[in-house]
């Protein structure tokens, strides 16, 4: 049965403690402009023996998730995962409907949409993302406008136009593309779509944690990678991980190592200087063949930090040769993934002192190969 009830979970500012209605379109704190946490009250626990015979896609986590019974799945999540070496393994989330692991947080924001009938979806990316929300906005019935910086790869746009959305692009970098999403989504009956400023989205890549908790039967590997530029899918980790402590249901949080490009590396030069969040004018960002990480000025940015910091992990930078090597090495072990995708894989590729799964995150037929 499709749930068609507005969802009862409150927005909470973790900077200042304001609360807003998740049934309204307030996209940000009204104080102080932040992005909104999630209060969704306690949640009740995953129990491993329960999931036979559950629905085959992301949404079989029914217990901690914010919404239920959703109209808008096109069968996302439960991506393999599979061994690259002794001690690393990936999780192939670049098989998801739109080819991305965005997918996992975009069902949840159009979903949510869904329920409180916008006129208008807007929404930013460098790519991923916009054709996530796209694509499950088409299959909501919502028209979507996704707003992308010059320089967004032809494939990602061309994907965007064929769900039926419009993309806006718009010059400059990824933060003008935010910037112009954000003077847009105040109009009336608007509905903000953001994988940065809206908690459904991460939400929504919890589940990535939660589907390989499962895969290894209960546990989880010692670390886990994620490439890093808004920091969804970190926090998304960040997440799952503290839920199933919580709960019981493992021992530990793995280390969480976040991967930059070195190119643009905000968040690594923050977290070596020892600093909570970002100061400063930030630098002009160079360009990366990893786009979908180039964000010079994560919203997020204090909470990416301390998620890192409180899970014992760390940052690591990867250069454009490595980044080159890798796409090239994953390709002849037959795994074509897009640039972004794989910066994991080129930082944590030769770890040997412990188990660690990276996320291959996006297609390769998104980017090509990179020159």
């Amino acid at each position: 049965m499709v749930d068609t009830r507005v969802p009862s979970a409150t927005y909470l500012c973790p900077q200042d403690g304001a609360r807003a209605d998740s049934a309204t379109p307030a996209w940000c704190c009204p104080v102080c402009g932040g992005p909104w946490d999630l209060d969704t009250g306690v949640l009740p626990p995953v129990r491993l023996g329960a999931l036979g015979g559950r629905v085959n896609s992301l949404w079989r986590y029914e217990e901690v998730l914010p919404l239920a019974a959703p109209a808008v799945s096109l069968g996302e999540g439960r991506t393999p995962l599979v061994p690259l070496t002794d001690r690393v393994s990936a999780k192939l989330d670049y098989l998801m409907p739109t080819l991305s692991f965005k997918d996992r947080g975009a069902v949840m924001l159009a979903e949510l949409a869904r329920r409180l009938s916008p006129e208008l979806v807007v929404a930013d990316s460098s790519g991923n993302a916009g054709t996530a929300v796209a694509a499950y906005c088409a299959r909501a019935g919502l028209p979507c406008t996704v707003y992308v910086p010059e320089g967004t790869s032809p494939k990602k746009t061309e994907q965007i136009r064929a769900h039926g959305a419009r993309p806006e692009t718009v010059p400059g970098g990824r933060e003008a593309a935010a910037a112009a999403a954000r003077a847009a989504a105040d109009a009336p009956g608007t509905f903000y779509a953001s994988h940065v400023f809206n908690p459904y989205f991460l939400h929504g890549t919890k589940t990535y944690v939660y589907e390989i908790w499962e895969e290894l039967g209960g546990t989880l590997p010692d670390a886990i990678a994620v490439p890093v530029g808004n920091g969804t899918l970190l926090l998304g980790a960040a997440l799952a991980t503290a839920e199933l402590l919580a709960h019981g249901l493992i021992d530990r949080r793995p280390a969480l190592i976040a991967v930059q490009a070195e190119a643009v590396s905000p968040l690594a030069t923050a977290f070596r200087a020892g600093a909570d969040g970002l100061s400063g004018a930030p630098d002009r960002p160079r360009a990366t063949l990893a786009e979908g990480i180039a964000i010079p000025r994560p919203p997020r940015a204090r909470q990416i930090l301390a998620a890192v910091r409180e899970s014992g992990g760390t940052f690591l930078t990867v250069t454009e040769d490595q980044i080159r090597a890798a796409q090239k090495d994953l390709a002849r072990r037959g795994f074509f993934v897009e640039t972004t995708g794989v910066a994991c894989w080129a930082a944590v590729g030769g770890m040997t002192d412990r188990s660690v799964v990276v996320p291959l995150c996006g297609a390769g037929l998104k980017t090509g190969l990179a020159p």
